[in-house]
């Protein structure tokens, strides 16, 4: 609850910018508020995945330690606002984000900014893979599920690098659903068993792919997922810092063991929890906790006195 009360926060700061066309001034009061509650929390929490380097954020930056101190000593993820853009432009699916570890599990793959990844529930575990086609992996998981592969529907964020394999999902029989940014949400859809998106493909940012994993882990669901740096330069640092940048990830060496939190709140409505809703004298929010120790989901509805707030 002491990390739903930070995603909340950020959520509800960030409804004032909701459409306003100012992503960073909707980013920038989601950060604040997140950090405030954090500040709160019973642990000794080491952000692996935050805002970038201290130079470019003063707040919730790579690095930084957050919570009082006290408690277990865990990796953070945070992303205030993911979906700023979403966010500024007024779009569905922008979450408030939260992902927490035991202390050293979680891949700090800050340096290399994007990812390839393969994200499907627990039914595409040894079936689909980043070395097959894509025509192979939805004909592959399609025999496993029993689910026709006309029936099937991959989530895609909407970039020109995709262009190419849009169609070839296309040419497979399978449809798509383009997402304009939010790719967190379209990987833990495509692991839930209640949604409509069998699988979540493409390069999207290694950060929401390791918050995306710490999710996964607790909903039984699969993925798998290449480093992808953009130039010569990235790969150089990305070697650097220790990392493999051609090993297949497996989710395991995303976020290993078995003690993650995951926790988001709605800013905008989505697939995945609503947003942010004032309702008279009250505000209402939504969200989502994984825990994977436990394997459970819980949904919070939370009501908070808007005079609290304005």
């Amino acid at each position: 609850m002491e990390l739903v009360r930070a995603t909340e926060a950020a959520a509800i700061r960030a409804v004032p910018f909701i459409g306003r066309g100012d992503k960073n001034a909707a980013d920038k009061a989601a950060v604040d508020a997140m950090r405030v509650f954090l500040g709160t929390v019973n642990f000794d929490g080491l952000i692996v995945i935050g805002e970038g380097e201290k130079d470019e954020a003063p707040m919730l930056f790579n690095g930084e330690r957050v919570g009082n101190g006290r408690g277990p000593a865990c990796d953070i993820a945070v992303d205030p606002i993911d979906g700023t853009s979403l966010t500024a432009a007024g779009r569905q699916n922008a979450l408030s984000v939260i992902a927490v570890s035991s202390r050293g599990t979680m891949l700090d793959a800050s340096s290399v900014f994007y990812m390839d990844k393969i994200v499907t529930g627990g039914a595409g575990r040894g079936v689909v893979s980043l070395d097959q086609s894509i025509g192979d992996n939805i004909r592959s998981l399609s025999q496993k599920t029993g689910k026709p592969v006309g029936e099937m529907v991959l989530a895609v964020l909407d970039r020109p690098r995709h262009a190419g394999l849009i169609d070839e999902i296309r040419s497979a029989g399978a449809g798509t659903r383009l997402m304009s940014d939010g790719d967190v949400a379209g990987g833990i859809n495509a692991a839930r068993w209640e949604t409509r998106i069998d699988m979540c493909v493409g390069i999207g940012g290694s950060p929401e792919g390791i918050t995306t994993a710490c999710a996964l882990k607790a909903i039984g669901g699969y993925m798998q997922g290449r480093l992808a740096p953009k130039d010569d330069a990235e790969r150089a640092g990305g070697i650097a810092a220790g990392l493999d940048i051609d090993k297949l990830l497996e989710l395991e060496d995303m976020v290993s063991g078995d003690n993650t939190f995951f926790v988001a709140t709605g800013v905008t409505d989505g697939g995945l929890v609503d947003g942010v809703r004032r309702m008279g004298p009250i505000i209402r929010t939504e969200s989502i906790v994984m825990r994977s120790k436990s394997g459970t989901t819980r949904r919070v509805i939370a009501e908070h006195l808007a005079s609290k707030w304005l």
